[in-house]
C-alpha cells in the first residue's frame, strides 16, 4: 500500500456515518489525499468539490455537478463539507504522526 493509499484510508475513516462515499471511489479519495498532502488544514469545500469534478468528469462527463463550486446550489455545496472536514482531520493526524 502506498502512503497515498494509507492516507485516502485515514480519509474515509473519518467521514462522519451520513457521509457516503460513491461505490467504486477509491480514485476519488487518492485525489482527496494528494489534497491532504498540498493543502493540509487548509483545504476548503471548494477544493474537494474540484477534485470531485476531475473524477466525475471520467466517469459521467454529462453530470449535471461539472460546474464552479460556486455555480452549486447551497443544499449541493454543503455535501462536500464532510469531506473537506474529514481531510482537514486527516492532515492533524498526520501532522501529529510527524512529531
Amino acid at each position: 500500500m502506498s502512503y497515498l493509499s494509507a492516507d485516502a484510508g485515514l480519509i474515509r475513516e473519518l467521514l462522519p456515518p451520513q457521509a457516503r462515499p460513491a461505490e467504486d471511489s477509491d480514485g476519488l479519495f487518492l485525489l482527496y489525499a494528494v489534497l491532504m498532502r498540498a493543502k493540509g488544514e487548509q483545504v476548503t469545500a471548494a477544493d474537494v468539490h474540484d477534485a470531485w469534478t476531475a473524477w466525475m468528469q471520467l466517469r459521467n462527463p454529462d453530470h449535471a455537478a461539472l460546474v464552479p463550486f460556486d455555480e452549486l446550489s447551497p443544499v449541493t455545496r454543503r455535501e462536500d463539507e464532510p469531506y473537506a472536514q474529514a481531510i482537514q482531520a486527516a492532515a492533524r493526524v498526520r501532522s501529529k504522526d510527524r512529531s
